[in-house]
C-alpha cells in the first residue's frame, strides 16, 4: 500500500488509519471476517442440502433444542456445528495473520479456544429459537436469518477477546 502513496484515496486511507488505528482495525476485522462468513454460509447450505438432509430426527440435549421440524433435527444441529467449526478455522488464520499480525503461544491459543467454545455454544444454542420464531413468517429462509444472528453474536464475543486478550 505504501507504494501507492501518490494515489489520493490510498493516501487518505493511510492517514485515517494512523489517526484512528482501533477503528480501522475493527473495520478490517469485520471486512475480513467475511471470509469466515462466506465459509459459514457455504458449509451450512451444503450441510443442510447434501450432507445431513436425511437426518431429520428431533434432537434435544442439554441446552440444544432441535426438536421442531423447522430446525432440521439432528442434521440441523450437525450443520450448524460443522459450519461454525469451518468458519472459525478460516477466521483464526485470517485474523491472526492479516488483521492483528499476531504471534502467540500456548496460553493465548488456550484463550482463543475458550472464546471459540463460548461463541460456539451460543451459535448452536441460538438457531432453533430464532428458527422457531421466524419460520412461520419466512419459512425456509429462517435458517439463514438464524445464521446471520449467529455471525453478529460471534463478532460481539470475538472482537473484544481477540483485540484485548488474545491477539494484542
Amino acid at each position: 500500500m505504501l507504494k501507492h502513496r501518490e494515489n489520493g484515496l490510498i493516501h487518505g486511507i493511510l492517514k485515517w488509519q494512523v489517526k484512528y488505528p482501533n477503528i480501522y482495525q475493527f473495520i478490517v476485522f469485520n471486512l475480513l471476517s467475511n471470509c469466515a462468513t462466506i465459509t459459514n454460509f457455504i458449509v451450512l447450505w451444503l450441510s443442510t442440502l447434501l450432507f445431513f438432509k436425511d437426518m431429520t430426527s428431533p434432537f434435544n440435549w442439554w441446552i440444544f433444542d432441535y426438536s421442531k421440524t423447522s430446525t432440521g433435527g439432528i442434521g440441523g444441529f450437525y450443520s450448524f456445528i460443522l459450519a461454525y467449526v469451518c468458519a472459525q478455522i478460516v477466521n483464526y488464520f485470517v485474523q491472526r495473520n492479516i488483521v492483528f499480525g499476531a504471534k502467540f503461544g500456548t496460553w493465548k491459543l488456550f484463550w482463543y479456544i475458550i472464546t471459540v467454545i463460548i461463541a460456539g455454544i451460543v451459535s448452536i444454542w441460538m438457531p432453533p429459537h430464532i428458527i422457531a420464531w421466524t419460520a412461520p413468517y419466512i419459512h425456509g429462509f429462517s435458517a439463514t436469518v438464524a445464521n446471520i444472528c449467529n455471525i453478529i453474536a460471534q463478532v460481539m464475543i470475538n472482537w473484544p477477546m481477540m483485540k484485548f486478550v488474545i491477539m494484542k
